[in-house]
């Protein structure tokens, strides 16, 4: 007994040992070598051109024979007037009529581009909500320090803030090292075939960019729990989608007889295993690394789990899983959406339907969700088969947080922002970038502006505003980008 306790004592002491060293060699993955830059004189007239630019409705909808295209010509040329230098000194393409693409020749013309994103177009305000907003959604009013309207978050910022930094940066004759290129789609929100079509036609041009940045992540000001300052997260990698329809087919009749089973049953039978059933978490779609930048900027507590994922990776996933933001992060979602069955209250329907969506985790498929959602329902009456007409999207790779672009991306957001913890994240959502990796494998996505969980609901929400200060700050950081040598 004695020499049982003797051998656990020591193994005990060894444990400790290795949870100690990982823990202090678990050292912060920040910049230290970064100076805050002084704010350039971009001008408040760059305030001024975001607000025309949100007066013009550039909604577009999955049936594009509802999309006013007139909208989208008075956008192109407004910003063909609004930025003269660019459009004098830079080559412009359209793609599909809406998408446009800029390039901006470099000095070094053996350097692969850097490839800047962006989408113009909005959704709609949803029927019955404008009088909740505050402004008009399309006035694009100020007041407050604030800049109301219909994307001024998502996305019509990113795209006038591009083109404000390169225009400044024109003025002042500035060259930059490597070729620029800038690509708005139109149509984003729909189904991102302008972005499909320029990254065509790049692949067929034999173009990899070195890195390519869209929207997606921002700069959380009420960061995550253990950590007190707030935190940028540059999104690596995003996930994937498809909605499944269930359906089955019953015998029908009159409801004063019904079978052991209705098809209503079957198919809710179904639901319910799904959702008893949810896909298995992991934590190495992207959250390896998120942990690996935040972890060493808190207590000691957590830094000693999450440099120790190999022993904890469990407790790291329960605790994730107390929300369905955090669980989000680490699974495949299975949420059921839409029910259709029945026509009237004493007739047994004959045939009923229920559509899941699943936002699919990095290192998973769509053939390996169908795939698995036939085996847990384990029910041959029911037809497992993606929506018709519909595709869905693979996820993403992800891309190297450890990669010089990534860096580079890093080291301009400590420029302009150097209270921030700089992290890489998993996109929950799906955004134009996903396009384009199969063109280059350093795709990364990050909006500058600052949010909280609140303000996060004005994304596609009631009173959707920007910040002045958070627009100007915004394009400081992309005039730091482009400007930023190859070695930082």
């Amino acid at each position: 007994m004695k020499r049982l306790l003797r051998i656990s004592g020591i193994a005990l002491v060894l444990l400790s040992a290795v949870l100690l060293v990982n823990t202090f060699r678990f050292t912060s993955r920040q910049l230290t070598d970064v100076k805050p830059v002084a704010n350039l004189p971009v001008g408040d007239s760059a305030l001024v051109r975001l607000s025309q630019a949100l007066r013009i409705r550039t909604v577009s909808f999955t049936d594009y024979s509802l999309t006013d295209t007139t909208q989208f010509d008075q956008f192109l040329s407004f910003i063909h007037k609004a930025y003269p230098l660019i459009h004098s000194k830079l080559t412009q393409e359209r793609f599909n009529n809406y998408a446009v693409m800029y390039t901006w020749p470099g000095k070094d013309t053996n350097r692969k581009p850097m490839l800047l994103i962006g989408h113009y177009d909005v959704v709609p305000v949803i029927q019955g909500t404008q009088r909740m907003w505050k402004h008009q959604a399309f006035a694009g009013e100020t007041e407050g320090g604030y800049l109301y309207g219909r994307g001024a978050l998502d996305d019509k910022a990113t795209v006038m803030g591009l083109l404000e930094a390169v225009e400044y940066l024109l003025k002042t004759n500035y060259q930059p090292e490597q070729t620029i290129m800038l690509a708005f789609g139109p149509d984003e929100e729909t189904t991102g075939r302008g972005a499909k079509t320029m990254a065509a036609a790049l692949k067929k041009r034999g173009i990899e960019p070195e890195m390519v940045l869209d929207e997606g992540g921002v700069i959380k000001t009420d960061g995550v729990a253990g950590l007190k300052k707030q935190i940028a997260l540059v999104g690596i990698a995003e996930k994937g989608y498809v909605s499944l329809q269930l359906s089955a087919v019953g015998e029908g009749g009159h409801s004063s007889m019904p079978p052991k089973q209705t098809s209503i049953g079957i198919i809710a039978s179904a639901v319910a295993k799904l959702e008893a059933n949810p896909f298995p978490g992991r934590l190495d779609a992207g959250l390896n690394h998120m942990f690996q930048y935040i972890g060493p900027e808190m207590g000691f507590g957590q830094r000693l789990v999450f440099a120790n994922q190999w022993l904890f990776a469990p407790v790291i996933s329960s605790i994730l899983g107390g929300t369905p933001a955090g669980d989000a992060t680490q699974r495949t979602t299975t949420a059921p959406t839409i029910f259709k069955a029945g026509e009237k209250e004493n007739v047994l329907p004959i045939e009923a339907t229920a559509t899941v969506n699943f936002r699919i985790l990095p290192g998973e498929t769509i053939r390996s969700v169908t795939e698995r959602v036939v085996e847990v329902i384990g029910d041959e009456r029911i037809r497992v088969a993606p929506i018709p007409g519909t595709i869905g999207s693979e996820p993403s790779p992800i891309s190297d947080p450890d990669a010089a672009p990534f860096q580079r991306v890093q080291r301009a957001i400590q420029r302009v922002f150097p209270e921030v913890i700089v992290s890489p994240y998993l996109m929950l959502g799906a955004a134009d970038a996903r396009h384009y990796t199969g063109i280059c494998k350093n795709v990364y996505r990050f909006m500058p502006v600052r949010m909280s969980d609140e303000t996060l609901k004005l994304l596609h929400g009631t009173n959707e505003r920007i910040a002045a200060k958070d627009y100007q700050q915004m394009i400081q950081f992309y005039i730091q980008l482009i400007t930023l040598d190859k070695n930082g």
